[in-house]
């Protein structure tokens, strides 16, 4: 029987309670589709809550302090091996398209990038290369989130293919000319818009590899729902902002955080200490910036782009039907990271583990397989895709990776493949940097050379609003999960080879 083909589809920052099958306030009909086609993992997590470190490890299979691209601002070796790299060598035909962002925006004589600003609006060099790029033999990206200037490569060039010949009146100075200050609504014809691109790439190349009779490993990679909070109509007006339920911050719960937490609720907060690179640290910033009513439009935009992904997410569900492969292929969805769009009172992102940050949505569809209409608590890491796929490839799984074969729990939901997960944030290389182990029940997150921490007991405490770290009733407690913590680090040290001999 032909080896089944695999769709990656993400989205970027989205959160774990934005699908409409289990949150009554949005409408995803495509997602939903997936929820009852195939299996729902609610306990999913990223390796680290940015994107970089977690792309790389989706295929690689390693975490980010093992494959080295360690944080945002750093870039993946082009010397590791990935999922692309093993199936291709095994005929399989390998494409992403959408937002890769392994590479950072900046580019150095020792570390060039080509998703460098130097590079993104180098049209010509963007109309002749198509990859190989990290496994991937062919490569078309888009680098920019909404109308930011860092639009650029073959999304670009795409729109004036399309016939878009003033495609920089929907972008930002120095590439565009549109005003930097303009919020929520974003003029850009929808047939312009990156998800049309997404989708109209993905849908030609499963169509081309499905005539030439080959298995194919693709990757949709959609940039949105990530800030800036900008879609075009009917989109950014989809949702009534007053209808909304509209997180915050629950007084007090941040007195017995880490100070970064606290300083976040502060006007004019000082992260010098923080400092030690140079360059921006994601989150350590002020949080109280927005306006009650931006803040409750911004939810609404949010909600409106997760919709508008969704579409396109239902063209390319809706192609494999069209193509009659839909039974042979494994569709996975998620997303790199998590959101926060006022819990705790914080936005976007940063060294803040909670699980609207870390945990993401997570469903796997393999028709006749893989069960459908099911939510399962097993554990999953996005660690762990790299070696599930290629156990479906029937590729053995090299010994450099660590995430976890899930193929069993994805056949049968009621196992379990892990019984914790690790999140690790290194954002500067002493200053910040944290890692958090998760099981069933707790949550412990410790920083480097800092006595404080987090515990919280997501049973009892299912906001993570009561940080008990410092509470002596749970010092056994806290012991324990330090224990377990240090055995999970030990656990996951890469074994390139196996023993072969005595000696």
């Amino acid at each position: 029987m032909k080896r089944p083909n695999i769709v990656l589809i993400t989205s970027d920052q989205q959160h774990w309670n934005t699908i409409g099958a289990f949150n009554s306030e949005l409408s995803t009909p495509n997602l939903d589709r997936l929820v009852r086609e195939g299996t729902t993992f609610e306990r999913a997590y990223c390796p680290n809550p940015t994107c970089t470190p977690t792309r790389a490890s989706i295929i690689t299979g390693m975490y980010p302090s093992q494959h080295g691209a360690w944080t945002l601002g750093t870039k993946l070796l082009e010397d590791r091996v990935t999922v692309g790299d093993l199936l291709r060598e095994q005929n399989y035909r390998t494409a992403l398209i959408g937002k890769a962002h392994f590479q950072p925006i900046s580019s150095t004589e020792k570390y060039p990038s080509l998703e460098g600003r130097d590079k993104l609006h180098d049209f010509e060099f963007w109309k002749s290369f198509t990859g190989p790029y990290y496994g991937f033999e062919r490569a078309e990206m888009v680098r920019n989130h909404a109308n930011e200037w860092l639009v650029g490569q073959h999304y670009a060039l795409w729109m004036e293919e399309k016939g878009c010949g003033n495609w920089r009146d929907y972008f930002t100075p120095p590439i565009g000319t549109m005003d930097e200050k303009q919020q929520f609504h974003w003029p850009i014809p929808e047939e312009y818009h990156y998800n049309t691109f997404i989708a109209d790439r993905t849908n030609q190349l499963m169509e081309e590899y499905n005539r030439s009779g080959d298995s194919f490993f693709m990757w949709a990679s959609f940039p949105d729902p990530h800030p800036p909070y900008l879609a075009p109509e009917p989109w950014a007006d989809m949702y009534d902002p007053d209808k909304l339920t509209i997180p915050g911050v629950t007084p007090g719960e941040h007195e017995a955080n880490p100070p970064h937490f606290r300083m976040t609720q502060e006007g004019n907060p000082d992260f010098t200490a923080y400092k030690e690179t140079g360059h921006g640290i994601h989150g350590y910033h002020s949080h109280t910036y927005m306006t009650e009513e931006d803040h409750k439009k911004a939810v609404a935009v949010y909600y409106g782009m997760v919709s508008f992904t969704d579409k396109y997410i239902g063209s390319i569900l809706d192609k494999l039907d069209e193509l009659g492969i839909a039974d042979n292929t494994i569709v996975v969805f998620t997303t790199d990271h998590g959101h926060f769009f006022g819990q705790h009172g914080l936005q976007a992102k940063g060294g803040f583990h909670y699980e609207d940050l870390i945990r993401v949505p997570f469903i796997v569809r393999y028709p006749n397989k893989v069960p459908s209409g099911v939510v399962s608590g097993s554990m999953q890491s996005l660690v762990d895709l790299a070696p599930t796929f290629l156990h479906f490839a029937d590729l053995p799984v090299p010994g450099a990776m660590t995430g976890v074969n899930q193929a069993d729990v994805w056949l049968d939901p009621q196992l379990a493949a892990r019984d914790h997960i690790i999140c690790e944030f290194r954002h500067e290389p002493s200053t910040i940097h944290q890692k958090t182990y998760v099981n069933d029940r707790y949550k412990i997150t410790v920083y480097f050379n800092q006595t404080y921490g987090e515990l919280f007991d997501l049973q009892e405490d299912p906001d993570e609003v009561r940080n008990v770290w410092d509470d002596e009733r749970y010092g056994q407690l806290k012991t324990e999960l330090l224990m377990k913590y240090i055995w999970a680090e030990l656990g996951k040290e890469p074994m390139p080879m196996p023993r072969i001999s005595h000696a």
